[in-house]
């Protein structure tokens, strides 16, 4: 249950239900970056960013209003408040801004997150490769943390979020407000994991968690290591527009189908982005999962979708922007997760 930070009582933190390895994982995150073989560490965030640049390139870098462009044209579907927090530690001379991340439709459940949710600029994007996520809620990651509110009854157990990027807020928002034993956080980027873990740290001592063990690591779809010491552990997985790196699909479909108990469940929110929706979608079932596509998932979201689509045709692109709903189950599916 969400409670206020002024309130929060200090506590030890519980131990984890997956025991000693994913702490010693966790802590042992960026002595891994180093290992050769299929880890990878920096592969998915180059080629999200070499896309990036090559868009931004087109453009006449020119104007002010250019040089400091948001790449992002839709940024939100306006499900969570935003309220900057003033430090109360005068002490800490960091130059992190904290944000609280509030539901508007459950405003009993916030979040806290660290603030970068202005434009991004450009020089920054064109030398750089390794900001994956960046510090900002993408739509996708935003529309899943609300449905995730939505449904919160429906989770149990084990949960992971995989590709959370700087945010994770999808899996946050899950140890925030369902009854569960634990939640993992993870991405495929060390930069990123580094800033989850102190996502958790803030949340924890604002007593955002109850009783939850929340815990982050990187986990890389296509690593043998990182795979083999989750197997079988999660009831639910979820992931938010990960579906878009050729390279990687038929990795995140094996991660799904090797990290998931036999009963358990994968929730992936992604827009059709082309062919890759569908392609991912097939490459599932040639896996062996039983798949379910929804469109209209959410009376919240799916009202500002046809919105967008009467009168922000300009900024909003449906290929892009919207994103679908599939669950994926090793067995047949349970009862219509959508309104």
């Amino acid at each position: 249950m969400d409670r206020d930070s002024s309130g929060a009582a200090e506590r030890t933190e519980p131990a984890s239900p997956l025991g000693k390895n994913i702490h010693e994982d966790t802590r042992a995150a960026d002595s891994r970056a180093s290992r050769s073989g299929t880890c990878r560490n920096t592969d998915v965030a180059r080629a999200r960013w070499t896309l990036l640049r090559q868009v931004l390139r087109q453009k006449q870098v020119e104007s002010p209003e250019v040089k400091q462009v948001s790449v992002r044209r839709f940024a939100t579907f306006d499900l969570f408040s935003r309220k900057r927090l003033v430090a109360r530690d005068h002490s800490d001379t960091s130059d992190d801004q904290w944000v609280e991340y509030r539901s508007v439709y459950f405003p009993e459940y916030s979040a806290l997150l660290r603030d970068n949710m202005g434009p991004l600029r450009v020089n920054e994007v064109l030398n750089s490769f390794d900001n994956t996520g960046n510090v900002c809620v993408w739509p996708s990651e935003e529309v899943m943390a609300h449905y995730c509110l939505q449904k919160r009854h429906m989770f149990k157990g084990a949960v992971c979020e995989l590709g959370g990027g700087m945010t994770c807020l999808g899996g946050l928002m899950v140890a925030i407000c369902a009854d569960v034993t634990e939640v993992l956080l993870s991405d495929g980027n060390e930069k990123s994991i580094q800033n989850v873990r102190g996502l958790v740290e803030k949340n924890r001592q604002a007593g955002k968690f109850d009783s939850t063990y929340v815990s982050s690591r990187v986990v890389r779809w296509d690593c043998e290591m990182d795979i083999s010491a989750l197997e079988g552990h999660f009831d639910f997985i979820m992931c938010a527009d990960c579906l878009f790196l050729d390279q990687y699909r038929a990795s995140l479909v094996d991660a799904i189908r090797r990290l998931l108990q036999p009963s358990g469940m994968a929730l992936v929110f992604a827009p059709q982005r082309g062919e890759t929706l569908r392609l991912f979608c097939q490459l599932a079932q040639q896996a062996g999962f039983c798949i379910s596509q929804h469109q209209q998932y959410d009376a919240q979201v799916w009202d500002v979708h046809l919105k967008m689509l009467r009168e922000g045709k300009e900024v909003y692109d449906e290929n892009i922007h919207y994103p679908h709903l599939i669950t994926l189950t090793k067995g047949p599916q349970p009862v219509s997760l959508t309104q």
